[in-house]
């Protein structure tokens, strides 16, 4: 894995960021959740950890890359939510890390993978990791360091039997399925949630 940066050093510098969120933002046009269905707008910030109900699996093509009952859910206000993977429910070998770094001013600094399939194909930025994710907070984000998320984008996504649709806009890893109401963040005109 590259070097990540300082996570102490990095944690002052996000700080700020954290503290400008607007908790009393609300689009205008958001959909009401019904039963066995949940609001993004009524996930918090900081996001919170849950554990999945469902058994969740990530493929390429017929290639399973993934898949666990043991699922963590991250839930945060305005985005789909992101599964987190232990790494023993994960073909690891298919992974690779590929330098690229992203940073989250709650979980800290992540690591980008490519997963390289058997007959060579690589898909680049396939998943991501938080080898030492910030522990300053109470919601536990400890619980995913070296866990795996996956870009829905990029690879066949399921909860239980329903496969997932990305979240819009192409840099977030959230996943969508029918019992999440939005409207989600990435998507046209959400750039300042």
């Amino acid at each position: 894995m590259p070097d990540l940066l300082d996570k102490f050093a990095l944690l002052k510098q996000v700080r700020s960021h954290r503290s400008s969120w607007d908790a009393s933002f609300r689009p205008a046009n958001v959909e009401p959740a019904g039963p066995g269905e949940e609001s993004v707008w009524n996930y918090p910030r900081p996001p919170i950890v849950t554990l999945a109900d469902d058994e969740l699996r990530v493929l390429a093509g017929d290639v399973a890359v993934a898949q666990s009952t043991g699922v963590l859910w991250l839930k945060e206000t305005a985005s789909a939510p992101t599964a987190y993977f232990p790494p023993s429910d994960v073909k690891t070998e298919l992974l690779r890390a590929n330098g690229g770094v992203s940073v989250c001013e709650w979980k800290g600094a992540a690591t980008a993978f490519d997963a390289i399939l058997p007959d060579g194909h690589t898909i680049q930025d396939a998943a991501w990791c938080y080898p030492d994710p910030f522990d300053d907070l109470p919601e536990g984000y400890a619980q995913i360091a070296g866990w795996y998320a996956f870009y829905p984008a990029k690879l066949d996504c399921f909860v239980g039997k329903e496969r997932v649709r990305p979240q819009g806009g192409g840099f977030y890893g959230g996943w969508v399925t029918d019992r999440i109401k939005g409207p989600i963040k990435g998507e046209a005109g959400s750039s300042g949630w």
